[in-house]
């Protein structure tokens, strides 16, 4: 239930600029079919309007229990479970990968070839956890389209949207095992499958299924009842569609809720993007965050592992225009470092606004949320337009948002 925004610190009409300015520019126009926005301030939930529709071809009108496909933002939600077994003591960050996994021991580094002839050399250092979890192990996408390694990834559906490896993460692990790394770990970022390995040393570490462990030591602790890997049939009414851009520039049915892969329980649990989720379910993952590890007395974290998670952990302590080798992000790379899992604000001038400290991520269907701990502050925005860099959500609202703060 939304409370005055004025109580949260926020000029009433500047807040409504968030629901004009998605209106006017794109629902109106047709740009994208609903959005749905959520602020949380204060301990306040400040703004939450449903928009437009969650499926137009149906003309169901967005909800605030509307079920999005997350993408990349079930990589936070994976990180904290990583690193609630780091608090239990089964790990330290600079372990090597290889413990969990032996056939990684031997990785090592493109320097010439295609799949399957590589020429390689040596990892300059093993993979440890931390690489994991910060994306500079020297792993990629398949989707990236930039180097032979990501073409082999293609090749063997790892980390695309339109193929799958055909089995669970052990299987993708040990395919894995077959390629070389993009370059030696701790060298640079890349955006990668890196997290959904993460997802499979939670398997390994706790005995639990990955899905089993989300449920029992996060999901449900936090009453998040509508996050997980599949939609179930009584709630594929409240599933939204996910769009493209024709060539024409109109909107067009990527993924029609009721015959969408996500209908089925996947052999691959994708820490890295399988999940869906509500804005009030993921709100409630934030708020978690921001609590210090803690929501209405349930514990997840501590405050000082959130700490370490949102410090930035890049080699040299720099940005990603100085550590990444990729051409993708879910957020702009300027001024910005990353932590266990989240991109963290290191230079607001660099950025182009916003708080220093603050931490987010976003997801391929343009998906997106931050958490700003000095204004005490949650965004957390939904639609599903894909891909994730069509329009500069996160810069917009960021400006809304910030431009709304009265106090």
């Amino acid at each position: 239930m939304t409370t005055r925004p004025d109580r949260a610190g926020f000029a009433p009409e500047r807040l409504a600029r968030i629901d004009q300015h998605l209106l006017r520019r794109y629902i109106e126009p047709g740009k994208i079919a609903g959005a749905l926005t959520a602020v949380w301030r204060r301990g306040e939930l400040a703004w939450c309007s449903p928009l437009g529709l969650a499926d137009r071809e149906r003309a169901a009108p967005m909800r605030e229990d509307t079920i999005f496909r997350i993408y990349s933002m079930t990589k936070p939600i994976t990180s904290v479970a990583l690193m609630s077994l780091y608090e239990e003591g089964h790990f330290q960050l600079e372990d090597p990968v290889e413990r969990w996994i032996p056939s990684w021991k031997d990785l090592r580094v493109y320097v010439a070839g295609n799949h399957p002839l590589f020429m390689t050399k040596p990892c300059e250092q093993r993979m440890t956890v931390r690489h994991l979890l910060t994306h500079t192990a020297g792993l990629t996408y398949g989707f990236m389209e930039r180097t032979n390694v990501d073409r082999a990834y293609r090749k063997l559906g790892i980390g695309t949207f339109g193929k799958a490896p055909g089995g669970d993460l052990a299987h993708m692990v040990e395919l894995l095992s077959q390629l070389p790394l993009e370059f030696s770990p701790g060298t640079a970022w890349n955006y990668s499958v890196a997290t959904d390995v993460c997802g499979y040393l939670v398997e390994r570490i706790s005995g639990l299924r990955f899905d089993e462990f989300l449920r029992t030591r996060l999901f449900e602790p936090l009453g998040m009842k509508d996050t997980r890997f599949f939609v179930p049939e009584g709630d594929v009414p409240r599933f939204a569609a996910c769009y493209d851009r024709a060539p024409n520039k109109e909107l067009r049915l990527l993924d029609d809720p009721h015959r969408s892969v996500f209908l089925r329980e996947p052999r691959l649990l994708g820490g890295g993007g399988g999940l869906v989720s509500t804005v009030h379910d993921y709100l409630r993952f934030c708020r978690m965050l921001l609590g210090g590890g803690q929501l209405e007395g349930v514990r997840i974290l501590s405050r000082k592992t959130i700490d370490l998670m949102t410090a930035n952990h890049l080699p040299g302590g720099g940005d990603l225009t100085e550590t990444s080798v990729g051409m993708f992000s879910e957020v702009a790379q300027a001024g910005m470092g990353f932590g266990l899992g989240f991109s963290v604000l290191l230079d607001p001038v660099k950025a182009g606004g916003g708080t220093k400290g603050s931490y987010a991520w976003g997801g391929a269907a343009s998906t997106i949320f931050w958490i700003d701990p000095a204004e005490d502050l949650i965004v957390v925005f939904m639609t599903q337009l894909f891909p994730s860099r069509t329009f500069d959500f996160r810069g917009q609202l960021r400006a809304l948002v910030y431009g709304a703060i009265a106090d």
